[in-house]
C-alpha cells in the first residue's frame, strides 16, 4: 500500500515520535524512506537570501545540521533493513515538502507536530497544518510525547 513514505524533520525531540512511526510504517509496508530536512531560507532579506553578510555562514551551518539530521534517521532506518533516501535542501518548508511528495511520488507523508497553540501557532505558524491542508497524498501526523 505505502511504497514511499516521506519524513520531514527538523531534528527536534517533538519530531521523534514521527519519526519512529515513519520507521515501523515503512518497515511493515517494505517501503522506501525518504528523510527530508528543509533549511528555512528566508527570501525577504534579499530576494533570495543568499548574498548577506553572516547569513551565508548560518545558512551552510544549517545545511550541516541538517545533513547530521538525517544521517541520524537513515542509521536508524538502516538498522531496520529499511531502504533509505535522504535530502537536505533550502527554500521554503511547507512549499518544499509538498513540491518532494511530489516529485517522489511519496504515498504517504509522516510528520510531527510541535503543539504549540494560541499566540505561538500564530506567530510562527504550523508547516504540517498548511501540509494537511494541501497534500494531495495521506498525511500521518503523530504528536510529540507530553512533557513529564
Amino acid at each position: 500500500m505505502f511504497d514511499r513514505i516521506l519524513i520531514p524533520t527538523d531534528g527536534s525531540d517533538a519530531v521523534r515520535p514521527a519519526v519512529e512511526t515513519a520507521i515501523n510504517l515503512a518497515e511493515i509496508h517494505d517501503a522506501i524512506l525518504h528523510v527530508l530536512y528543509i533549511v528555512n531560507q528566508p527570501t525577504i532579506v534579499s530576494g533570495t537570501g543568499e548574498g548577506v553578510p553572516g547569513l551565508d555562514n548560518l545558512l551552510a551551518a544549517l545545511e550541516k545540521t541538517g545533513h547530521e539530521t538525517t544521517t541520524v534517521v537513515a542509521d536508524q532506518a538502516t538498522d531496520q533493513e529499511i531502504d533509505v533516501q535522504t535530502a537536505v535542501q533550502r527554500g521554503n518548508p511547507h512549499d518544499d515538502i509538498l513540491t518532494y511528495a511530489t516529485e517522489h511520488d511519496i504515498d504517504l507523508i509522516v510528520m510531527g507536530t510541535h503543539g504549540r497553540t494560541g499566540v505561538k501557532r500564530a506567530l510562527l505558524g504550523s508547516v504540517t497544518e498548511t501540509v494537511v491542508r494541501h497534500a494531495e497524498n495521506p498525511v500521518l501526523t503523530v504528536h510529540r510525547e507530553p512533557k513529564t
